[in-house]
């Protein structure tokens, strides 16, 4: 006689508040059916995967001991956040993940009052709950807040031990254990960020949560001694603290974390619903700072990431779409896939070995995205020129100042929305001191999915205001390889050179890649009309230039368009920029950046400096407000960065004989007014109505 089927709990489980009146078998089961609904959502639709598949027993954990909102939870950088999303409310809506419109990929208060921070960088947890503990106390001693007065809530923050790899989290460490800050702190151990953890502190994590002799030795041992006979047990026992203090020193795995007042506890079994419970129920009973040293299996539940070891976490730390089927790895498609040309992130990597091949002083340096950014190629061909720093982007280019203050040629390569934690860095220790460091920034521009914590869209206004340094962006695959042989032959300062996401154009590399004058633009195509050149020059910087070009295609009938590629923000071409002015009677700058301060901005001050300032210009870039998250073309009709719209504008322009709605001939960002993401969540719309 067949078993009638077990009832699904999670379908009655709206909000946290369900969990509470569960028994631990209960919750045990409830965890085990977050990860069966996100092993089949997110196989289908594709996102982060193998960190959330390691959580669904804590998120219930916490959630069942807690009062969200009231309590907060805190997720380090969110993509472990999501059997949190499913617990919160959002179950139903997981499949909208990442998708234009739907949730979010990380964390975002716009979006939940559950989701406290919105974070998609690492390592920043423990300071935010540091603050906000503060604040509920303050409130609670100055009364000058009635309501966040009455009742002071408990603050968690999870945190991987990938991230603890980011000295940020260890300033927050020294505060709050100072302060006596009580909070509490889920170390979330598993060995993965994206890629294996790397350093001294990783190998530790990894001594204590693969050894366990070591965190019951203390135990027994503490329980052994006092138990000795003849009144020798009870001579250890009155040694009291000097004893405990012996002892732990010796043993404990806690000692980092006990050294700086706060307590430990650890290492628990992250996947075993009572323990963690008991243990977490101690650590917010504690009212001091508590670490809850939790051991977990990223990709828990699926098997190809549970045993395929290291490189199984690695490879299914997100998944793609289609890419399990039945809870299984999904069938490779038998039907032939035409060639496609090869990924930026590839052609810097190989461009980059061969580099180092050349030249003995090249170095590669990365913030632990081998993969991401491509030197996972030079780690693993040439191992010693390979360097990886952790989730410690600040660390990178200090290093990399070392190195070149030494004659080592540094290539620092970082996304350029990571890059952004180590601008003091820049600033400071390599611009100021005119070091040759090459920063590689990848994912430049809007880069989809991961939405506004991800798109590289400031690196042209955040590095273009330094002296001393170089910033270049190739239009196309080759000219990547060019320009990063012109960087590390640039032997003056600092060099850089942004590069988008995604797939090239597809056009022959150099067999042998070639310097390119430092400064130096070049014209691509010379329209023919009115004037000696036509009336409209459009000046591409990066991905800019293949809009441009698109553009001219349709503006073909309507005026004559020449386009140019600027190549360099820094230093500008201005003899290039006064040319295309004194020939066309408008100018169009196309760059996928912010416009303040962008290259947009460049060549505007370019002009005005050359007493050229009455030139009508448009600037073709991104919105100053933050833009959501989504697949890129959809982004870049929203925002107006597409051919289409260029050419509306250009029409408009020559038309109503004004260059746009902009202050001095400047125009806007070039999307459309009052155009708004469709559908959607409070986070979509907020963002895009910002």
């Amino acid at each position: 006689m067949k078993k009638p089927p077990t009832t699904r709990l999670l379908e009655g489980i709206d909000a946290p508040t369900d969990l509470h009146w569960l028994t631990d078998a209960q919750l045990a089961q409830v965890a085990d059916e977050v990860r069966e609904h996100i092993i089949e959502t997110v196989g289908e639709i594709g996102g982060h995967f193998g960190a959330n598949l390691g959580t669904c027993e804590l998120a219930v954990a916490l959630h069942s001991l807690l009062d969200s909102p009231r309590d907060k939870i805190i997720w380090d950088v969110g993509h472990q956040a999501y059997p949190h999303k499913v617990l919160t409310g959002r179950r139903d809506q997981l499949e909208t993940i990442r998708q234009y419109g739907g949730l979010a990929p990380f964390c975002s208060i716009a979006e939940s009052e559950h989701d406290i921070i919105g974070a998609g960088h690492a390592s920043t947890s423990i300071g935010y709950a540091v603050g906000i503990k503060e604040a509920m106390r303050h409130a609670r001693r100055s009364g000058a807040d009635g309501a966040k007065a009455a009742g002071e809530g408990h603050v968690v923050a999870v945190i991987g031990d990938g991230a603890m790899t980011g000295g940020v989290a260890f300033e927050a460490i020294h505060q709050a254990g100072g302060l006596g800050t009580p909070i509490v702190v889920v170390l979330n151990d598993n060995g993965m960020s994206i890629a294996p953890n790397v350093g001294a502190l990783s190998r530790y994590f990894n001594r204590v949560r693969l050894n366990p002799r070591l965190w019951r030795a203390r135990e027994g041992v503490e329980g052994g001694l006092t138990k000795l006979p003849v009144g020798i047990g009870s001579a250890f026992e009155r040694l009291g603290p000097q004893l405990k203090e012996s002892i732990k020193a010796f043993w404990a795995p806690g000692l980092f974390w006990e050294e700086l007042d706060w307590a430990y506890t650890g290492v628990i079994d992250g996947h075993d619903m009572r323990g963690l419970r008991v243990a977490l129920r101690e650590a917010l009973a504690a009212e001091r700072p508590v670490v809850v040293h939790i051991a977990t299996v990223k990709g828990k539940g699926f098997a190809p990431a549970e045993d395929g070891g290291l490189e199984g976490m690695e490879r299914w730390h997100a998944a793609k779409p289609q890419s399990i089927s039945n809870g299984e790895v999904a069938p490779a498609r038998s039907a032939s896939v035409p060639r496609r040309p090869p990924q930026y992130t590839t052609v810097f990597g190989e461009a980059l070995l061969e580099e180092c091949r050349r030249d003995k002083r090249v170095i590669g340096i990365t913030a632990a995205m081998n993969t991401g950014t491509g030197l996972n190629i030079l780690q693993q061909e040439m191992p010693e020129r390979y360097f990886d720093v952790g989730i410690a982007e600040q660390q990178a280019v200090l290093f990399a100042s070392g190195l070149a203050l030494e004659g080592v040629r540094p290539v620092v390569a970082i996304y350029s929305t990571f890059l952004q934690r180590a601008y003091d860095q820049i600033v400071h220790d390599v611009c100021l001191q005119r070091l040759p460091v090459v920063f590689a920034m990848d994912r430049a521009g809007l880069v989809g999915d991961d939405g506004p914590t991800h798109h590289g869209v400031f690196d042209i206004a955040y590095m273009r205001c330094l002296p001393n340094i170089v910033l270049m962006a190739p239009r196309d695959e080759a000219m990547l390889v060019n320009m990063l042989r012109t960087a590390i032959a640039y032997e003056d300062g600092p060099i850089a050179l942004r590069y988008p996401r995604g797939e090239a154009l597809g056009v022959a590399l150099p067999k042998t890649p070639e310097r390119i004058p430092i400064g130096t633009g070049e014209i691509l195509r010379v329209g023919a009309g009115t004037g000696p050149q036509g009336r409209v020059a459009l000046i591409g910087y990066g991905t800019g230039v293949a809009k441009a070009l698109e553009a001219a295609t349709l503006l073909e009938a309507d005026a004559g368009v020449t386009v140019a590629d600027a190549r360099f923000a820094k230093p500008i071409d201005s003899s290039l920029v006064l040319q295309l002015a004194a020939e066309h009677e408008l100018l169009v700058t196309v760059e996928e950046g912010v416009l303040a301060g962008g290259f947009g901005s460049a060549v505007w001050e370019t002009l005005n400096e050359a007493g050229a300032g009455a030139t009508r210009i448009i600037r073709v870039g991104l919105p100053d407000r933050y833009v959501t998250h989504g697949a890129i073309p959809l982004l870049h009709e929203e925002v107006g960065f597409t051919a289409e719209r260029i050419a509306e504008r250009v029409r408009e322009a020559i038309g109503d004989g004004v260059a746009g709605d902009g202050v001095a001939g400047v125009g806007a960002a070039g999307e459309r007014p009052g155009r708004r993401p469709r559908g959607g969540t409070a986070e979509t719309g907020a963002l895009a109505g910002a």
